[in-house]
This record gives structure tokens, C-alpha cells and sequence, in this order.
């Protein structure tokens, strides 16, 4: 009765309004499975492709009506019949009947939808809870939320150097105080912006994006939130950025965004992260180096990864080849999980198998374009992740994957563990 019986799809909306593609998988026994996929704004080059209609009379051009015919016209028939708790099985029947390097056959958005589906058709069927059929019976602890609450590019003129701006709660004692301090911090750090007459407009994940003159600006403005909610940075408090280094990469050299647009070598954009890491607490840097700067990622490693949690996530994008080469040269210490870059769920977990061999930190990450799907908090249980990033607490697509890993806490009662401090290398 665990047999696949039919497979659906339809286009829906993600939070930021652009078409989507939701999955229902049905067993012969009656259970089904649902699952929504997230979209994301920016592709690195290794990326699976988001399968996108072209048509510019629908939705801009950004609907996803041929994602869905591929889910029932050609996914469906190889599909059905097929026992749902054969994950691997299934997902190697998508890869293979798409047969292309990066999923631009049928697309990853209909393959991913299809793949989270099934994942929790199973977990239904054998009625687990989903982090518990991904992970086995010792998935007990909880990840620490890294909350995007400030965005320092694309909103100004004089964009900063560093897109994201990220806090921690990492000094909480469980996933429910890390949420409370997080949303109070989210709040105080919006009343200190409209004191101080600044916008408070948020961009797609919640965050706000007032207008700073410098990166030191918008850390300073953090401390000052962290410290009115009552909170003390570096010790209950951490905080992450994400430069988004490939943004300001060319021939060679990252321009500076915040003042003169001048070429920074890369000792120099080790020694700006540097200066940065003795001013303030900051114990993880994403992205801090283009995709395809290999050498530069190695020195990056080489100096700071001591010090600081450097995650790639643009230079792995969830890719296990990608990630092999950054493990043999020792470019980076972290990796961010993203389903939507990969394409289904077996291969994400086997990137991760890889990544925690070779004593990397695992991020789980959402995307801009996020949907009610929670499946990435039961994902950062089931392989005891220690971090996920979601961003700011005030956006459904975002309020649902809290609000489920507030769930799993309380499922898990007193085994559950709150990552906390440990999830990273620089202890306090």
C-alpha cells in the first residue's frame, strides 16, 4: 500500500508573488504528500535550472505551467507504481529521466517538488514525524536560527559591501528562546530606525534595508538593537554576514561598494574581514569570496578559518562535485544546504554526508522566494545541522519554518538538544 498512486501539480504563489510549483503525490493506500517548492533570485553557474514558461501575457514571463505538465505528463507515468519508500530509487529515476547535467529538461522545480513529495508521503505512510523518516531515531537536536534582519545592497545608491546582515541567538537555552530573542531584537532594532528617521521598509526576506554609509554603520545599529532588547553581544548574541562576494567580482579583483570603486585584492578582502572580526562578534562569514576564486578561497581558509565559520555557499551551491574540490583544497570550513540547488532531496543528503566527514558546518538554508513548505526545519533536525538560516521573523513564508521548529521542540520534549554556542568553531 505504499505504492505511488498518482502525482498532481499545480502553480501557486511564493512569498514574494512569482509562481511556483506545488506537488501532491498519492499512495495506494489513500495518505499523500504534499510539498511546494522555494525559488531563488540569484543562480551561481553550477545551479540546477528553475524551469520558467517564458510566456511574458502570464506572470511577467516567470510562470511555471510547464514545470507542472512535466510533473504529470512525463514524471508521473515513470513514477507510479513505485514504492514511495524507496527515496534513492525515486530520486534516481528523476535525475535519469531528465538526463541533463543541471535538471533543464524537465526542471528542477518540478523534479524537486516531485522528490520533497514523496519524502513526505513516506513519512506519513510509516507515520514518523518527517525529521524522524530523514533521519532515524537519534534526530534530536535543534538547529540555531541565523535571522537576516538588516540588507545592505540593492536598496541605495552606494550599496555596502555586505548584502546580509545576520544575528544569532546562539546564547539561548532552547529553540523557543532563540526565536523570543530574535523577534525582540527584530523589533528594537525597528524602533531604533524609525528614531532615528531611517526607512523601515523590508526587502524580500523581512529584513529592512535603511540607507548606510558604511558596513560599520549597520554592525554599530545591530549592537545598539541587541543591547536595548537586553541582550549582550557575544556572549547570548552572535552575528553572521554574507558580503555575496560575486557580486563585486571582476577580472580578478572585488570592488569596493561602500566608498571608492576601486580593485581589492584578495589579501586585502582577507584583512577587511579581519578587521571586522576584531570589532565585532562575528562568527560566520558566507560567501566571503566569489564563486570561482579557488585560490583566494584557500588564503580566505588559510588565515581566518581558525577564527571564523566561512560557508560557501555560492562557491558549492549544494553540489557534491563542488564541494569534493573545496574539501581537496581547502577552501572553506562550512557549506549552506539548499534543496532548490540541487534538486532532490537524496542528493542534498548526500552532499551533507560529505560535508560532515570532512568536519564542515552544515547551514540549512530557505530561499528569497519561500513558500508554507516547512521541510528545511525538519531537514536541519534529521542531520543534526546545528544552523539554519531563515530570514526575519515576520513573513509567513518564514514564521512557518520557525513555528515548525518550535513544533519538533515540543514533539522531542526532554531529549530535545539546542545546538546553541557548539554549532561553531570559535567557542566563547
Amino acid at each position: 500500500m505504499s505504492g505511488i498512486f498518482d502525482i498532481l501539480a499545480r502553480e501557486i504563489l511564493d512569498s514574494r508573488g512569482t509562481p511556483t510549483v506545488e506537488v501532491e503525490v498519492v499512495l495506494e493506500s489513500g495518505i499523500m504528500g504534499r510539498a511546494s517548492v522555494p525559488s531563488g533570485t540569484s543562480f551561481g553557474h553550477p545551479e540546477m535550472v528553475e524551469l520558467r514558461d517564458g510566456d511574458m501575457s502570464r506572470f511577467l514571463g516567470k510562470g511555471v505551467l510547464k514545470a507542472v505538465e512535466n510533473v504529470e505528463e512525463k514524471i508521473a507515468p515513470h513514477l507510479i507504481g513505485k514504492d514511495v519508500l524507496d527515496q534513492m530509487e525515486i530520486d534516481a529515476a528523476l535525475v535519469s529521466l531528465d538526463g541533463t547535467p543541471n535538471k533543464s529538461k524537465l526542471g528542477a522545480n518540478a523534479i524537486l517538488g516531485v522528490s520533497m513529495a514523496c519524502a513526505k508521503a513516506a513519512a506519513e505512510y510509516l507515520d514518523l514525524p518527517l525529521y524522524r523518516y530523514l533521519g532515524g531515531s537519534f534526530s534530536h537536536t535543534l538547529p540555531v536560527p541565523m535571522i537576516n534582519i538588516l540588507n545592505g545592497e540593492h536598496h541605495t545608491e552606494d550599496p555596502l559591501d555586505i548584502r546580509e546582515f545576520m544575528i544569532i541567538p546562539a546564547g539561548a537555552g532552547n529553540v523557543r528562546e532563540a526565536i523570543r530573542m530574535g523577534t525582540e531584537i527584530f523589533h528594537h532594532l525597528k524602533a531604533l530606525l524609525k528614531k532615528e528617521g531611517d526607512i523601515t521598509s523590508v526587502g524580500d526576506e523581512g529584513e529592512f534595508a535603511p540607507d548606510f554609509s558604511s558596513n560599520r554603520e549597520a554592525l554599530e545599529l545591530i549592537i545598539r538593537a541587541i543591547q536595548s532588547a537586553g541582550y549582550h553581544p557575544g556572549r547570548e548574541i552572535l552575528l553572521a554576514i554574507n558580503p555575496s562576494a560575486n557580486e563585486g567580482y571582476a577580472d580578478g579583483t572585488y570592488i569596493r561598494k561602500a566608498k571608492e570603486k576601486t580593485g581589492r585584492s584578495v589579501e586585502e578582502m582577507v584583512d577587511f574581514y579581519e578587521a571586522l572580526l576584531t570589532e565585532f562578534p562575528i562568527v560566520s562569514i558566507e560567501d566571503g569570496l566569489a564563486e570561482n576564486d579557488w585560490g583566494g578561497w584557500k588564503t580566505l581558509t588559510d588565515r581566518l578559518g581558525n577564527r571564523v565559520q566561512l560557508v560557501g555557499n555560492d562557491l558549492f551551491d549544494t553540489n557534491p562535485e563542488r564541494l569534493r574540490r573545496g574539501i581537496r583544497e581547502g577552501a572553506a570550513n562550512a557549506i549552506t544546504i539548499t534543496l532548490s540547488q540541487i534538486g532532490t532531496v537524496s542528493e542534498a543528503l548526500r552532499t551533507i554526508e560529505m560535508a560532515t566527514r570532512a568536519g564542515f558546518g552544515i547551514v540549512i538554508s530557505h530561499n528569497p522566494g519561500e513558500t508554507e513548505d516547512t521541510m528545511i526545519a525538519d531537514l536541519a533536525v534529521a542531520v543534526h545541522a546545528g544552523q539554519i538560516k531563515i530570514g526575519s521573523p515576520t513573513q509567513a513564508g518564514h514564521t512557518c519554518t520557525y513555528n515548525q521548529l518550535l513544533r519538533i521542540e515540543e514533539t522531542l520534549g526532554e531529549i530535545a538538544e539546542f545546538s546553541g554556542t557548539e554549532a561553531f568553531r570559535e567557542k566563547i
